[in-house]
């Protein structure tokens, strides 16, 4: 196993790294819109932002095993309110492009800080793609 580390994305706030490499696999651990380098207190952002956001930490912890968008093979979001759906999916489409990986969608009620999604997910490392 191999930890994955960037400071394009956020430093975790718990115990667990922002992603591991084993046997040709890259797992992302649930990236929270929290900008890189900032404290965990942009919960003013509108979900949008927050979507945009947590889109962009997830594909720099991709980046960082040296992956890239199409490589993503599974991702599971967490959102706040089913209403946040259908913003939630726009902005994964503009984000992903023609690549589709296997999703999940799961509405929860709250996020930690206040935050309106989270998202984790698995990736296939270069090598193995």
């Amino acid at each position: 196993m191999t930890a994955l580390s960037t400071p394009a994305a956020p430093t975790p706030l718990g115990h667990y790294r922002q992603g591991m490499r084993v046997a040709g696999l890259v797992y992302m651990s649930g990236q929270l819109p929290i900008v890189p380098g900032m404290q965990p207190d942009n919960q003013a952002a509108s979900f949008e932002q927050q979507a945009e956001l947590v889109l962009r930490n997830f594909l720099a912890v991709v980046a960082a095993a040296g992956a890239c968008r199409e490589d993503v093979v599974k991702v599971t979001a967490y959102v706040v309110g089913s209403m946040n759906w259908p913003t939630f999916n726009r902005v994964f489409a503009e984000a992903f492009g023609e690549h589709r990986p296997a999703r999940s969608v799961v509405p929860v009620p709250e996020l930690h800080h206040g935050y309106l999604i989270e998202i984790d997910g698995v990736a296939l490392e270069p090598a193995a793609a």
